[in-house]
């Protein structure tokens, strides 16, 4: 068995495809001013995950995601109820619902039947990229075997088809969402429902939620969800590119963070790695941090040096 290949590149795999899919979907996240969405979608959908291991015992797909969808739908209702009845503001409603949808979800993994599917606190936050095992190759040149890759772990599938899925539907309808997220009112009056893109990329953005949950974690999904796409947006005003940047962003995080993670410390001296997760998440915020620093147009730095008041003439 090739360590590397067993260990290291499956959990690489799922989590850059996670990146990737996060980071697709966020590029709307951020123009529509709702990053706080992929917060309170990562949280709310965590009940729904449990109701469905719960109720089958397995980590099926299909209830994993109805669960997901079903707790989205009463996370929606609960918010504009909330918002009505409370009147506050929707962030702020939003936080509270979620907030409690967390509570509660973290609630049903303490119980038995949760422990019993092996759910728990630290899958849920931290993911199990380091449980995800590859024992199809026994060395470099069986990849060369396309039925080799056939036998890759079911995240690693999942996660692929969730790529996919987003990819197609942002390909398919991707004038009517950069519509809808730059004016909606403008979307309706040229017959786009923005209601309904709006539920859709909900929709999407849970469906990219629930499939790297398992492998990934909460603190994983939100980081990428808003980091790569904001990253992006400091660099350019044109949505092709942020898409663009963005993926490639997503994909440096994913393959660089699990590298750090898993060798770094022992390139430092160290004997034991870190998490990977917490480490692509890492590397995420590090990228953006850097964006908001030095980026040539909306960067700190840039615009401290144009409002930098002109020096003083010298005297005649």
């Amino acid at each position: 068995m090739n360590p590397f290949l067993s260990i290291d590149l499956p959990a690489i795999l799922a989590a850059t495809l996670a990146c990737l899919s996060c980071a697709l979907v966020g590029n709307f996240l951020v123009l529509r001013r709702q990053s706080l969405m992929g917060d309170a979608i990562s949280h709310a959908v965590l009940p729904g995950i449990v109701a469905g291991f719960l109720v089958v015992g397995t980590r099926d797909t299909m209830p994993m995601l109805t669960g997901a969808l079903v707790a989205a739908l009463v996370a929606g209702f609960l918010i504009e109820l909330v918002r009505r009845v409370g009147r506050i503001e929707p962030g702020a409603a939003m936080g509270v619902v979620f907030t409690g949808l967390f509570a509660l979800g973290v609630l049903l993994i303490e119980q038995g039947a949760a422990h019993a599917v092996d759910l728990d606190a630290d899958c849920v936050l931290y993911g199990q990229l380091e449980d995800i095992l590859w024992f199809g190759p026994q060395g470099w040149g069986d990849l060369a075997d396309p039925a080799i890759w056939l036998t890759l772990p079911r995240e690693v599938w999942q996660l692929a088809a969730v790529f996919v899925l987003a990819a197609l539907l942002i390909t398919l309808f991707f004038k009517e969402l950069t519509i809808a997220s730059f004016d909606p009112a403008l979307a309706d009056l040229q017959g786009i429902n923005s209601a309904l893109i709006q539920h859709g990329l909900v929709a999407l953005t849970a469906a990219c939620a629930i499939a790297a949950f398992e492998a990934v974690g909460s603190i994983l999904v939100i980081a990428m969800l808003i980091c790569p796409a904001a990253t992006a947006r400091m660099l350019t005003d044109r949505l092709g590119a942020q898409i663009r940047l963005s993926l490639l962003f997503g994909g440096a995080a994913g393959i660089g963070g699990y590298v750090l993670g898993a060798f770094g410390p022992g390139w430092l001296g160290f004997q034991n790695s870190v998490n990977a997760a917490g480490m692509i998440a890492t590397l995420a915020g590090a990228f953006l941090a850097l964006a908001i620093l030095a980026a040539p147009r909306y960067g700190v730095l840039v615009r401290r040096r144009k409002t930098r008041p002109a020096d003083a003439l010298p005297a005649a």
